[in-house]
């Protein structure tokens, strides 16, 4: 059956990003549709819950409802110019993140050398990064099958975050998602914590410490 012509208004209300496809609640009534990536427009950010859209209703053999032909009518988001202080101030934070750990890695180096094979495993693993998070942003773009989320930090926690910062801020990927930056800094804060612990004598200081009798 064909796609009612009238357009319905609704808002997205659940999205998964990584299968392309989600659930609009019209405005006017209860009854969810399903949409499918391909029912937008070509365009260079994905759907977000939250957005305002207009649609058309069209209905598949079991009966249920599919949205077609879906147009933006306005975001829950900020203003463009709050949007681009806000990336400034990220951008500028996250590179100084990786500046902070380059001093300190040197500092680390010049106290206690430290094998040749981790500096080559940082940028190994950045550079893989940088490309796994480009191949996810080509994808995003083409509307193809995307790399999963658990990938991007998974490649990161080994050693690649600075890669994938890098690319985050050059290819403007995976920037305005809050619950996937939460985990990846929190992956970030996991790398840090393991290279201080294996690269500096802070590990045999605590078991040192743990060998010496009470008092």
């Amino acid at each position: 059956m064909g796609p009612r012509t009238e357009r319905v208004h609704g808002t997205l209300t659940s999205w998964n990003d990584d299968r392309g496809f989600g659930f609009i609640t019209p405005t006017q009534g209860t009854n969810r549709a399903f949409v499918h990536i391909k029912a937008f427009p070509s365009r260079a950010t994905r759907p977000q819950v939250g957005e305002a859209l207009t649609f058309t209703i069209e209905h598949s053999a079991d009966g249920k409802q599919r949205a077609a032909r879906v147009q933006v009518a306005g975001r829950r988001i900020p203003t463009k110019s709050r949007r681009r202080t806000s990336r400034g101030r990220s951008g500028a934070a996250s590179y100084l993140t990786i500046l902070a750990f380059v001093i300190g890695y040197l500092a680390a180096n010049a106290m206690w050398p430290i094998p040749i094979w981790v500096a080559g495993l940082y940028l190994v693993a950045s550079i893989a990064c940088f490309i796994v998070y480009a191949a996810d942003k080509s994808a995003a773009t083409a509307r193809r099958w995307r790399v999963p989320e658990n990938t991007l930090i998974l490649v990161g926690v080994v050693g690649g975050w600075p890669g994938a910062i890098l690319a985050q801020q050059m290819l403007r990927h995976k920037t305005q998602k809050a619950a996937f930056r939460a985990v990846f800094w929190r992956s970030v804060l996991v790398n840090l914590i393991v290279f201080v612990v294996f690269a500096t004598p802070a590990f045999s200081l605590f078991v040192e410490a743990n060998k010496r009798p009470l008092l």
